[in-house]
């Protein structure tokens, strides 16, 4: 089981369960009462979250190291989250601090601190002047926009974000700083600077800022926090920095860290756990995994380019008058006939046991079924702030229940009138991988179980049992398709089309970045691994003769007949309008409405070749008619 300096940070991450069941249970489609919990946690945090990236920008930060220098991509790193924030938290705020520099800009006058941005929402031309100081000459460039210096004092950065958090001019919630170096001791032998320092972080931890260390490989040695940084960021209580992952110098590894600390950890309720009679502890709990969708788009006025705002009345329709919510009431209709309640009627109906998770037992993991998906799971994280003490039990029923290899099943009442579900608490122990970033949090996934009305019975209509040389083969199919695959790796294509043109335009770029699909299977290395194999399966699965009824049901061919492909091939005339209609699109410039089984039999009667995706099908056919 985890240590007690694990589970300080075991909420620094929410990656998706490394067993099976945990990975199933994390997808699918929410339902009303999960968007309406999220809805609810929204409204709770209606304060924008700050976020401040502090660069170190000392010479050693310019030295190129794998990937480009660690001053490059922070740049990088921070226009990646400006753009993401422009997207899907367009209300956020960032800032960008500078310090070791020559120059200073800054609203106490402090020198070696230049703030390249202010606290403010993220534009478009931000992004740009990011772009623009990523490229070309990087390191001339900043000579002489900023300069370098050796003198600095950390104390004077921390006061300058301070300041910054303070002067916002809009409400200010989560405040976070990111701080980027390679330095692991600003102030060697200067106790004076060192104390400033420490005592600014711990002021700053007081007034709810918390401060992260993004730290990169220094050239000269291995980066040691114990220096001087634990004393800065020790801070905070979902974060030890007694564990840090090993420094980053390559972008896509310091991508990822600086997603992990953005994220804020939005609980959605905060509720207590009974496991017995005057026995409870608290717990938080979490959604893992939202569908994402494209924004909604918003009404304007066509007279003056203002958004509109929609407003929704109740009017009767008998009279015509406007009706107050305590005008309303709320009916069910039972055997035909109406029955009227009043609001508070409803909710007390609805209100059958009190909010909370309460445990009845533990099963075996072999009881949980793929099946019994309900809807998306969510995880519980123990809270100390509902009840002191509850990380200590938290902790003792997870170490247990992962010893036993058992799950808990529990009654769950997420809100006050909500009603009551079984769900069963899955144990997961904490995983760190080889660089000691996080990759498992220690807790439960709590999944719901469906009751008795909610299972369906199904009627298999009678399927042809397959033969043993068929099943033989379908396993040597299966051998040669192996891969790797994870869908975490994979971005929506359809979101990702929609938001690089939102960007184009937002940039005023000449045309979008190009996003590949790369959801789309690669048919030419199927065929290379297992084309000949395939082949045979098809000709054991669909013999000679082989046709099929409209009722989809396969029927053997009549006995002597031809030796045919398993499909009739098409007749002349057919092809012929096939040819002619695929002329016809590509005279219009229409071709991508055509589906690729047309594109294929067109290429197949000309004597082409006729493989690949749709675009590789179009191409083809465009060469061969010179377009």
């Amino acid at each position: 089981g985890p240590d007690k300096k694990s589970w300080k940070t075991a909420m620094s991450s929410f990656p998706t369960s490394s067993w099976t069941w945990g990975e199933f249970y994390h997808t699918g489609e929410d339902d009303d009462e999960t968007e309406d919990e999220s809805n609810e946690s929204e409204t709770r945090s209606s304060s924008k979250d700050s976020l401040i990236f502090v660069i170190d920008c000392s010479e050693s930060m310019f030295e190129k190291r794998e990937d480009d220098s660690p001053y490059t991509l922070c740049l990088r790193c921070a226009k990646n989250v400006l753009s993401n924030k422009i997207i899907s938290s367009d209300r956020d705020l960032v800032g960008i601090v500078f310090f070791a520099t020559e120059k200073e800009k800054n609203p106490t006058g402090f020198k070696n601190v230049f703030v390249l941005h202010e606290l403010d929402s993220p534009d478009a031309k931000r992004i740009l002047e990011l772009e623009d100081l990523a490229e070309g000459d990087v390191h001339a460039k900043f000579q002489v926009k900023f300069g370098h210096s050796k003198e600095f004092s950390l104390y004077d950065v921390l006061w300058t974000c301070g300041t910054m958090f303070a002067n916002s001019s809009q409400r200010v919630g989560h405040k976070r700083i990111m701080l980027f170096t390679d330095n692991d001791d600003p102030h060697p032998g200067n106790l004076a600077l060192q104390r400033q320092a420490k005592a600014k972080a711990k002021d700053l931890y007081e007034n709810g800022v918390e401060i992260d260390l993004l730290h990169l490989n220094s050239p000269h040695g291995t980066f040691d926090p114990n220096l001087f940084y634990q004393y800065i960021i020790m801070m905070s209580e979902d974060d030890d920095p007694g564990i840090l992952s090993n420094p980053s110098d390559k972008f896509d590894e310091l991508l990822t860290r600086v997603r992990l600390k953005d994220h804020k950890k939005r609980s959605l309720m905060n509720i207590p756990f009974n496991l017995g009679p005057d026995l409870e502890l608290g717990i938080r709990v979490f959604a893992l995994v939202r569908s994402t969708k494209k924004g909604v788009a918003a009404k304007l006025d066509p007279r003056s380019n203002e958004e509109v705002k929609s407003r929704t009345k109740n009017i009767c329709e008998d009279t015509g008058t406007l009706l107050m919510p305590t005008d309303i009431k709320r009916c069910y209709t039972y055997g035909g006939e109406k029955i009227l309640f009043e609001k508070h009627e409803v909710d007390s109906m609805k209100r059958v046991i009190e909010p909370g998770l309460k445990l009845l037992g533990f099963k075996p993991k072999s009881f949980m079924k793929r099946y019994y998906h309900v809807k998306p799971a969510h995880f519980i994280y123990p809270d100390e702030t509902v009840i002191q003490g509850s990380s200590k039990l938290f902790v003792t029923l997870l170490k247990r229940t992962l010893a036993r290899d058992v799950i808990a099943v529990c009654v769950f009442v997420p809100r006050t009138v909500s009603s009551p579900r079984f769900v069963a608490l899955v144990p997961q122990a904490e995983q760190f991988d080889a660089r000691g970033v996080q990759i498992c949090a220690p807790g439960f996934h709590l999944l719901y179980l469906p009751f008795a009305d909610e299972l369906r019975k199904l009627s298999y209509s009678h399927m042809e049992k397959a033969s043993t040389d068929q099943i033989d083969k379908a396993l040597e199919v299966v051998k040669k398709l192996k891969f790797k695959f994870s869908s975490e790796a994979f971005e929506n294509p359809g979101l990702q089309q929609h938001y690089s043109n939102l960007e184009a335009l937002a940039l005023e770029r000449d045309a979008p970045d190009e996003i590949v699909d790369l959801t789309e299977p690669d048919v030419d290395q199927m065929e290379k691994r297992a084309g000949n194999v395939l082949k045979e399966f098809s000709d054991l699965v669909y013999p000679h003769g082989y046709e099929t009824v409209s009722v989809g049901r396969k029927r053997a061919g009549p006995s002597g007949a031809s030796s045919e492909a398993k499909k009739a091939a098409p007749s002349q005339g057919d092809t012929q309008l096939v040819v002619a209609t695929v002329q016809e699109h590509a005279q219009s410039g229409k071709l991508s409405k055509l589906t690729v089984a047309t594109l294929k039999e067109y290429l197949k009667a000309v004597g082409r070749k006729g493989t690949g995706k749709k675009n590789d099908l179009i191409e083809s056919v465009k060469e061969h008619l010179g377009i």
